[in-house]
């Protein structure tokens, strides 16, 4: 089952229910999504596999950390079996821990610097938040490393996801004050785990996000693939390992689809204009770049790709000729 703003496939293996987990599969893909317009035109040869070896690992380090996660085995070469577990309910009547095994419809974002790209800046430039809500005492510069980690909340189950109050995820979420709390300092937990990793072979590892699961003797579970660069902002001397530097070129070229301005609209989404593809060359250095991102990550020679020095000029050669 492909999800439209999905970068993997669902094969579900056996459906879930309030009494226990099921079990599915997620096929790592070689799409790509930015804008919230979901998957672009140009699939990127080789990415799933690459992608969904760093989320094995990246399991891996977390469980012997000992934060618990929804991950069952690798099926190689790009797909993994997880738990599985109830979509949620309606934002008016949330599901609680009580009520059985349930997805939180919530995401939980960690930034520990704020480069080129990052929501932040703009948000704090349209005055949806103050330096404050950074926990800093001025505006903070573009690439500004944070003191400790910022903590973010936002919906999963909109057209356009929204940040959140801490107060409004818990009540999405479900869960009283000490569940909620222990989710915070399990996504610190993990932020740690993966942030050691990245120094430790020369990455910043720059923000991320998370979701979450609650099984059906309660118990909080690490859900989706944090780490990989799907969900975290990972960089090289400055140069972004993943699809910001797509991201970049659309915006930069003016070929930016304007998906919050056509909902405002109302615009159906079957009229919405369709992004134009890249230009043949950044293909290949896109592959290039996720390769070598994955076998710096996981220590794995699989492809002989150029080491993330090569790959990461490779690719700012290509995106500035």
């Amino acid at each position: 089952m492909p999800f439209l703003h999905s970068t993997k496939n669902l094969q579900i293996v056996e459906p879930p229910t309030a009494a226990r987990e099921g079990v599915g599969i997620f096929e790592y893909t070689d799409n790509y999504t930015v804008f919230h317009y979901g998957r672009m035109p140009d699939p990127i040869p080789g990415k799933g596999e690459a992608v969904c070896r760093m989320a094995v690992a990246n399991f891996t380090m977390l469980e012997a950390a000992g934060v618990r996660t929804h991950f069952r085995r690798f099926i190689a070469p790009n797909r993994i079996e997880f738990t599985l577990a109830r979509p949620p309910a309606s934002t008016a009547r949330p599901f609680t821990p009580e009520q059985g095994s349930y997805l939180l419809p919530l995401q939980v974002l960690f930034r520990n610097e704020l480069p080129p790209g990052s929501s932040v800046h703009r948000r704090l430039a349209a005055g949806d938040l103050t330096a404050a809500d950074v926990g800093l005492r001025v505006i903070p510069t573009v690439g500004e490393k944070l003191e400790r980690p910022l903590i973010e909340y936002a919906t999963t189950r909109e057209v356009v996801n929204r940040f959140i109050t801490p107060g409004e995820a818990r009540r999405l979420a479900g869960l009283d004050d000490e569940q909620f709390e222990a989710m915070r300092e399990t996504t610190l937990k993990v932020n740690e785990v993966l942030t050691g990793h990245a120094a430790r072979i020369g990455l910043s590892h720059c923000d991320g996000k998370v979701e979450y699961l609650v099984t059906g003797d309660r118990e909080l579970t690490l859900a989706d693939s944090p780490g990989t660069p799907d969900e975290s902002r990972l960089m090289f001397n400055g140069v972004h390992c993943g699809k910001q530097i797509l991201r970049d070129w659309y915006v930069t070229s003016g070929r930016e689809i304007p998906v919050g301005r056509l909902i405002a609209a109302g615009t159906p989404r079957s009229q919405w204009p369709h992004p134009p593809p890249l230009p043949p060359a950044f293909v290949p250095v896109m592959t290039d770049l996720y390769r070598a991102l994955s076998e710096a990550w996981t220590g794995e020679r699989l492809w002989d790709a150029p080491d993330l020095k090569a790959a990461t000029r490779a690719v700012t050669e290509t995106i500035h000729r």
